[in-house]
């Protein structure tokens, strides 16, 4: 065997002076027929440094008293190089044993990315990324193909971003422990910019809706060129505008539109000029639309889930919705697998016939339905929200709803689903949902601070989930310069099989109105609360409830004079019934996309049993919808309306007060509308509130959390003393940002505004905090 070894290094170093591998092969193949192969007795390892003698020996193929050949060496030495920790690898067999000599691959110890400036291309989070993509961060091996790979990289990177002049050049540094230090220097030079943008060969799109497809161009005014930078190129956004180009020609029947590009730059004065040749071709139009494997009363079905009209000109675009609508079509008649494709054939210039070919694969049935992920709460309060119950046939619709239904019960942060095919019987499927819980609520004992009551001693609970029932349960004792209050509420949101709600609570409440930014007066009531509730729809009920109770009133010297009739009168009996309707079908609890929530209150006082004769009206409404690709639009807009009747006035603590974060932001709390002489507000009878808003992600300034939420947003209302005494005069808006964050302990809101349209005499807040804030 020795001579095997022997021959075997011999030859190899023959080949490399000769450079014939076939010698090698032929001369192994030769011996090895007839030499027995010899063992190893031991392995020496020599020219470690940071890399361990046991981590070496766990990626080698043999061990001491193994039996050595020549492919063995040929597979040491390919496993050692496959780790990618050596610079050079030697090896050699004498006297039975196998010695490894090594030269290890460098420690990086040290890695900077100089030159650049922050945000233009890279910033301090990109660079930390790109040495973790290429494994170049401190404590990493060091392969100088990584570098080499990270450098082309960040040329690609500046060259798609109009930086056609950027410089990057690297050092590294060896020391004596074999550690390398590593620097990469960037002179970004000068970014190019859009001096010319030409389209030509259209006829159908002028020049004008042709550019607006792309988000840069040629300058505009250079004020406005100023904040949008919209002559800066960047490959990125014009092939973005390319592709949006040509989805819009395939859009109004353009099937061969062709569109060729030239960008050229032009060194001597950094700019570039753009050139487009669009070749649109035929328009088409929809000839017929057929639909393989189903009859003709299905195809009508189906034809009408299609918006488009025979004769008409192919939308690519509602032909893609119109096949989604036909795969939703069968997924509720419980084809959960349903493929639906569509093969477009021309039949003549300008005429096409659309096929739809169904495969809808088997019907399926929910063999099972899983749910994880609920360490608190019980089974049976997710599955009353579902649509859908094992052993019923599979529907797509029911089971969107279901995922809603549950969504909206704010117990959760994350609910996802997944449906599994069985393997044995594949007309089967179980469904898997999982939800992530997070605190609905709290047990408290302790201090607080709130900007509207003050310091104040609280104890109490609140649950929205208690013990995981999903009923929900308030019980309070709060003592604080503005409010004191000892509280108890009960409701169960599925008292009965049929999903009626039933609710009772009983309160003793006293407000020092001073201390809320109103006038002098405290108001003691106590009293008891009993309600019920009756589901309409998925999405709607209605709910009634009575309250009666004591009210004691002690005013100040000044409101004696303002509200002498309600200030001098004794004990009070407060006894009203209201009746309130609400719909909610938003898609989500805490950061709705999509969907609308509306409620309307009455309530009116008992004659006879009520020692006040007066009535409330108060409504909300939230549109949500998606716009662009992760924006959404809200819309909403709140009105309160109260007033007495059969002569007697509605009581003014009665009265609704607006300003503030759950008002209109940018103004002070509780400080619009008209005021008593010494300046405290008096509040109205009528107050009207609206917002819009665009929320988005955060990803955009690197907040990849979807906890966190950011919106700009416009608030605009108007506060009047009586219903029927409207006027523009008291109209006030603000304008600003907001940042929602869903924590462990709950929704935060934080908002900074400015008010647009004020009076001299406003109180005004930028900044305020919410408790509890929703998008």
């Amino acid at each position: 065997m020795h001579c095997i070894i022997h021959l075997y290094f011999f030859a190899k170093h023959l080949i490399k002076q000769m450079n014939q591998k076939l010698f090698l092969a032929f001369f192994l193949s030769f011996f090895c027929l007839i030499t027995n192969a010899q063992k190893i007795t031991s392995i020496e390892i020599n020219g470690l440094n940071s890399i361990s003698r046991g981590t070496v020996l766990n990626y080698l193929p043999i061990e001491a008293g193994d039996d050595i050949e020549a492919q063995t060496i040929i597979n040491i030495k390919k496993s050692l190089e496959e780790t990618r920790f050596f610079k050079e690898i030697n090896l050699n067999f004498e006297k039975d044993i196998l010695k490894i000599s090594l030269i290890e691959n460098p420690i990086i110890t040290y890695f900077d990315i100089k030159g650049f400036k922050e945000d233009e291309v890279l910033n301090e989070e990109i660079v930390l990324k790109i040495k973790q993509n290429f494994s170049l961060d401190t404590g990493k091996i060091f392969l100088q193909s990584n570098l080499d790979k990270l450098i082309n990289q960040l040329e690609s990177l500046y060259r798609s971003k109009g930086f056609y002049e950027t410089k990057i050049s690297s050092s590294s540094t060896i020391d004596k422990s074999n550690r390398v230090s590593l620097k990469i220097d960037i002179n970004e030079g000068n970014r190019a910019k859009i001096k010319k943008f030409t389209v030509t060969g259209n006829v159908f799109f002028d020049d004008e809706e042709i550019l607006d497809k792309f988000e840069i161009g040629e300058p505009d005014n250079w004020l406005i060129n100023w904040f949008t930078e919209k002559d800066y190129y960047s490959s990125q956004e014009f092939d973005s505008g390319l592709n949006k180009l040509s989805n819009e020609y395939l859009n109004n029947g353009f099937l061969d539109i062709k569109i060729s590009k030239q960008v050229k730059y032009e060194k001597f004065n950094s700019s570039i000029n753009i050139e487009l040749f669009l070749s649109e071709g035929s328009q088409y139009l929809t000839k017929e639309i057929r639909f393989t494997d189903s009859d003709d009363r299905q195809s009508k079905k189906l034809r009408s889930l299609i918006d488009l009209k025979d004769n008409e000109y192919l939308d690519r675009k509602k032909l893609i919705t119109g096949v989604n609508k036909i795969a939703r079509y069968f997924q509720d008649l419980g084809y959960t697998y349903a493929q639906i494709k569509s093969d477009i054939k021309k039949i003549n210039s300008n005429e096409l016939l659309v096929n739809i070919e169904i495969d809808k694969n088997l019907k399926t049935y929910i063999e099972r339905i899983e749910i994880s992920g609920n360490n608190r709460t019980q089974d049976d309060v997710i599955r009353r929200k579902l649509k859908l119950v094992e052993g019923q046939i599979y529907s797509k619709t029911d089971l969107d709803k279901s995922i809603q239904n549950i969504k909206r019960l704010g117990y959760f942060s994350d609910v996802t689903y997944e449906l599994l095919q069985g393997i044995n019987n594949k007309d089967k499927v179980t469904l898997a949902i999982r939800v992530t819980e997070q605190k609905t609520g709290e047990i408290n004992i302790g201090l607080s601070h709130s900007n509207s009551t003050g310091a104040a001693i609280t104890a109490g609970i609140s649950q929205n989930n208690i013990l995981g029932t999903g009923n929900t349960l308030n019980a309070a004792l709060s003592n604080s310069d503005a409010v004191k209050e000892t509280s108890f509420y009960f409701k169960d949101p599925h008292f009965n099989s049929s999903g009626h709600s039933v609710s009772y609570g009983l309160f003793d409440k006293s407000i020092n109105a001073a201390n809320l930014d109103a006038s002098e007066y405290t108001i003691g009531e106590s009293g008891l609360i009993l309600g019920y509730g009756i589901p309409l729809s998925d999405y709607s009920n209605i709910f009634a409830e009575s309250r009666i109770s004591s009210i004691n009133l002690t005013c100040g010297a000044s409101l004696q004079i303002y509200e002498s009739t309600e200030c001098n009168s004794n004990d009070k009996l407060d006894s009203k019934i209201s009746l309130t309707y609400s719909s909610d079908s938003l898609n989500d609890f805490y950061f709705p996309t999509d969907g609308t929530k509306a409620l309307i209150s009455s309530s009116v006082t008992f004659p006879g049993l009520s020692d006040f004769k007066y009535f409330q009206i108060e409504s909300s409404y939230k549109n949500y919808s998606r716009i662009f690709e992760d924006k959404t639009l809200k819309l909403g807009s709140r009105l309160n309306l109260a007033s007495g009747y059969g002569g007697d006035s509605l009581p003014f603590y009665k009265r609704f007060y607006e300003g503030g974060s759950s008002s209109i932001r940018g103004f002070d709390f509780n400080s619009l509308g008209s005021k008593y002489p010494n300046g405290k507000p008096k509040g109205g009878e009528f107050s009207l509130i609206s917002t819009l808003a665009i929320g988005s992600s955060l990803n955009f300034i690197g907040l990849e959390n979807p906890n966190m939420k950011g919106s700009i947003f416009i608030d605009a209302g108007t506060i009047s003393d009586k219903y029927n005494d409207l006027g523009f005069s008291n109209i006030r808006s603000s304008t600003g940002v907001q940042f929602s964050w869903l924590t462990p302990i709950g929704p935060l809101g934080f908002n900074f505004a400015t008010p647009i349209i004020q009076k001299s005499t406003d109180s005004k807040k930028t900044f305020s905090f919410e408790l509890g804030s929703k998008f």
